[in-house]
């Protein structure tokens, strides 16, 4: 089980204040945290730092396959 209770949660700078945005805590042993911003005490997902880091790249260069 991971502990994110000490991590720091972030958005993107462009995201409005709708809440419906994606917070991501990075700066974790190993792990990237993904979460619902409405729901910062709901689930979190722990994802590899690679793969995190392959959504990213994937998501800017609008290269995202099904």
């Amino acid at each position: 089980m991971i502990d994110f209770s000490s991590a720091y949660w972030r958005k993107s700078s462009r995201s409005n204040n709708q809440g419906e945005c994606v917070e991501v805590a990075d700066g974790l042993d190993g792990v990237i945290g993904v979460r619902d911003s409405k729901d910062p005490a709901g689930p979190v997902l722990a994802v590899a730092p690679a793969s995190w880091s392959s959504f990213v790249a994937a998501t800017k260069n609008s290269t995202l396959t099904s």
